[in-house]
């Protein structure tokens, strides 16, 4: 039996990672009536506490969308192919078990010691995007949370000279398809809390020691640090990039500094409009 505390506790963290959920659904529109969302399984903490959440959300929400979970088997020498099936097949829930081994292409074509992240990415969205348009799916879920979209925008920063993150929702650049990231607003930190209450088979992550995992993870410890030392800094990198200034950056194609006969219209569009509340935006839900 469950001690009422340790209920008590995750009871709390069971609504707040719903309720952060929830409004990340409700401020970009991510999940609409009819949709039909191919949840993204990797296997790890992520993608299955978003499986969880968005079923639970599924269960009360007064929309009707349909979930399917999809897992992408690239043949990396180890990877367990039994616990993804087995544990959707006792979930009950529809999904596919797409098999490709862009393993064994990454190999051939990267020298070793070269990054593989590029050609690897691009090969797993390329396979990801065929099987949404050939099973009519309209929204793609990603489990990336709000750490990985922070470490994101300090990676593009250090190492790519770009003030660029990880969007909560993206349109892919052929406009066929529509990616959405529900734990935008979770921390990895609630995450990995939930997780270790919860009894899913996590699959090990066997890092394959490329430049940009050794740069993420020298990130994490970073932001780690930051956090400890000044509660509260994450929040605000994170805000910030929720409340961007174009006209006090430096980026020309986003704000006209020549012509500041413009900066009048450029501000009535800052101007906030009321939305229509949408079935994900209620206590009554998000409580769940």
């Amino acid at each position: 039996m469950i001690p009422k505390h340790k209920k008590t506790t995750q009871n709390k963290l069971t609504k707040r990672l719903r309720r952060n959920v929830g409004r990340a659904i409700e401020d970009y529109k991510m999940i609409q009536d009819g949709d039909k969302v191919m949840v993204c399984l990797s296997g790890g903490k992520d993608s299955y506490t978003m499986l969880d959440i968005l079923l639970s959300l599924q269960r009360h929400a007064p929309i009707n969308f349909e979930l399917i979970a999809v897992n992408l088997d690239q043949k990396q020498p180890g990877f367990p192919e039994h616990v993804l099936p087995d544990y959707l097949a006792a979930l009950g829930i529809k999904y596919h078990i797409i098999t490709e081994d862009t393993y064994s292409i990454v190999k051939r074509v990267i020298p070793e010691g070269k990054t593989t992240c590029g050609l690897c990415s691009r090969l797993r969205r390329g396979i990801l995007y065929k099987f949404a348009e050939e099973h009519k799916v309209t929204k793609i879920a990603l489990g990336h949370n709000r750490d990985d979209i922070i470490e994101t925008l300090f990676l593009n920063m250090f190492f790519g000279g770009k003030l660029k993150a990880m969007p909560p929702k993206l349109k892919s650049d052929d406009g066929k398809h529509i990616v959405i990231r529900p734990l935008a607003y979770c921390s990895e930190a609630d995450i990995e809390r939930y997780t270790n209450l919860q009894t899913f088979p996590i699959i090990p992550c066997n890092l394959c020691g490329s430049q940009e995992n050794l740069q993420r993870q020298e990130l994490k410890t970073m932001l780690r640090a930051w956090q400890k030392r000044f509660p509260g800094r994450i929040e605000n990198i994170f805000a910030s990039i929720r409340n961007v200034a174009p006209s006090h950056l430096a980026d020309t194609g986003l704000y006209d500094f020549h012509d500041f006969s413009s900066h009048q219209a450029y501000q009535d569009e800052l101007v906030a409009k009321e939305n229509p509340r949408d079935a994900f935006d209620g206590i009554n839900i998000l409580n769940v």
